[in-house]
């Protein structure tokens, strides 16, 4: 079996409360036997993966299979090109270079409806929509990486998986995907 989830902002990637404010996976009413696939950390949203299918796990997240994931990284400023191929390039994070990703500017900027609760606003600060697509997901990578290049995240949002993408799936909601699905979601 697998899941897609729309996890929203708050919700952990564990079925146990951590003693946080944050919500745990099993307020959800997901089947028995299933586990995340990776992990979006409780201040991201987005698409989150869940099976009850243990090999799953190394073939979509370690980076030698080259799995990508789309994320859309709503930044402080509007990057330069060299900014956005300094990240593409890879940028040292905790000691270690990331390996190459594709960086771009979303243009134009996604319609993404608001947080709860909103993003924090700096009225003489822009903001801009930059999408990441990453092979490897280390423990708050994407969030690094922008702050690395002077561009800190103001919210994440993981969009698609291999080829599947989140597209109207709402915050909060899961359902099981069609074999049409978990074959876009495995290439």
């Amino acid at each position: 079996m697998l899941l897609a989830f729309h996890k929203p902002h708050g919700v952990l990637s564990q079925f146990t409360p951590d003693g946080s404010p944050n919500r745990p996976l099993s307020e959800f009413g997901f089947p028995p036997g299933v586990y995340p696939i990776g992990r979006l950390d409780a201040d991201s949203e987005g698409l989150l993966l869940l099976s009850d299918e243990a090999a799953l796990n190394g073939r979509l997240l370690h980076p030698r299979e080259g799995h990508g994931r789309i994320y859309w990284v709503q930044i402080e400023r509007l990057p330069s090109p060299e900014v956005l191929e300094h990240l593409e390039r890879g940028v040292v994070v905790a000691g270690r270079k990331t390996l190459p990703c594709r960086a771009r500017l979303l243009a134009p900027q996604p319609e993404v409806a608001p947080r709860d609760p909103p993003i924090r606003f700096r009225k003489n600060v822009a903001d801009c929509w930059i999408e990441l697509e990453l092979v490897e997901g280390k423990n708050r990578q994407v969030r690094r990486m922008t702050a690395a290049v002077g561009h800190p995240t103001l919210r994440l949002m993981r969009v698609q998986i291999g080829g599947f993408k989140l597209a109207d799936l709402a915050p909060g909601q899961w359902r099981e995907l069609t074999p049409a699905e978990r074959q876009a979601v495995l290439r």
